[in-house]
């Protein structure tokens, strides 16, 4: 089966690296940078003006617009890789239809106001079929593979030979690829293992040390399982890369966006001083309250899920719980 022609819509660090490893194999893509401005200085410098710097692109295999109309209308495969809050707000833009489309999505995050992830959102507004519908997850910093160290990555799709094709424009001597059906399962794995990083990134900062640490990555693994489980209740395997990979990489790693926004945290910043300093967004932030809101709707629906550690960043984040008690209530549940 093949893509037809492959477009990147999005321009950040995770977006660019991507667009890099694919145009490696196609020698030609269409990319959507939301700002005129950003495509000029981009053929200009040939490279992001904004991230990845150092990665050098040849502009005449790349075909930019501002117009996602354009960008939607003129290529088969569309791999979205935008920020989390402002899916929602580029999706309204679309007028061209997007079912015959194959559309693949690295967003870790859901779709603001909706409380659910990329697929399930285009599933239903766009009415893209399911077998069209594909994600990337695993451990996978956008530094690391600009800088072609080795990365391991998954591509979900309930269609089998598409999740093939679409592998084999991300397979290279430092990407390796592997293939899942658990779309569902890994998109929300990739919102709740932000989640984590800044819990994790908060006790760093409050001293809490390794110990605690690797208990905190367990029994967040624990509780990411219960959470898929209650949302899609499939056997996976949650040593993974793409679910325990990811969440380790996300938790311990300092090049986590996450886990260093939970480290401000932990200093003692606001959340708004937190992402005025930070360069990126930390998508776990605006996951946090979306995964509370699914959480406390499952319960309503007498589904018994128990989120000690997702309640704790919410009281934190949302309600402005002081952290070291807030960490300290979770540790001690019968206090």
């Amino acid at each position: 089966m093949v893509n037809g022609r492959i477009a990147v819509i999005g321009s950040g660090s995770w977006a660019t690296a991507l667009a890099k490893v694919i145009v490696e194999h196609t020698h030609e893509i269409g990319w959507y940078v939301r700002r005129p401005i950003t495509i000029d200085r981009f053929k200009l410098l040939r490279h992001n003006p904004g991230y990845l710097r150092n990665l050098a692109f040849d502009v005449a295999e790349i075909d930019f617009s501002s117009d996602i109309n354009y960008i939607v209308s003129h290529y088969d495969t569309l791999l979205f890789v935008t920020p989390s809050p402002y899916t929602k707000e580029l999706l309204d833009k679309v007028r061209v239809p997007m079912r015959d489309k194959f559309v693949v999505t690295a967003i870790k995050g859901v779709v603001p106001g909706e409380n659910t992830v990329f697929t399930e959102y285009v599933h239903r507004r766009f009415g893209v079929p399911e077998g069209q519908l594909a994600c990337i997850g695993g451990p996978s910093h956008a530094e690391e593979v600009a800088q072609q160290r080795l990365t391991y990555l998954t591509v979900g799709c309930t269609d089998e030979a598409r999740a093939q094709a679409f592998s084999s424009v991300l397979r290279s001597h430092y990407i390796k690829t592997k293939t899942s059906q658990d779309v569902v399962g890994i998109e929300y794995a990739a919102v709740l293992k932000n989640v984590y990083a800044i819990c994790a990134g908060i006790c760093r900062s409050l001293d809490f040390g390794d110990n605690f640490h690797a208990v905190l990555m367990t029994n967040a693994m624990q509780e990411m399982n219960a959470f898929l489980n209650a949302l899609n209740p499939i056997w996976r395997d949650m040593l993974d890369t793409v679910y325990l990979g990811d969440q380790l990489v996300t938790g311990y790693s300092r090049l986590s966006r996450n886990y260093t926004f939970g480290a401000m945290i932990g200093r003692g910043y606001t959340v708004k001083a937190a992402q005025a300093e930070m360069e990126m967004i930390a998508e776990g932030y605006f996951g946090t309250k979306c995964m509370y809101v699914i959480a406390q709707e499952l319960r309503a629906h007498n589904v018994h899920l128990h989120t000690p550690t997702l309640d704790t960043v919410y009281r934190i984040l949302y309600e402005r719980a002081n952290a070291a008690e807030a960490i300290r209530s979770m540790t001690n549940p019968g206090a």
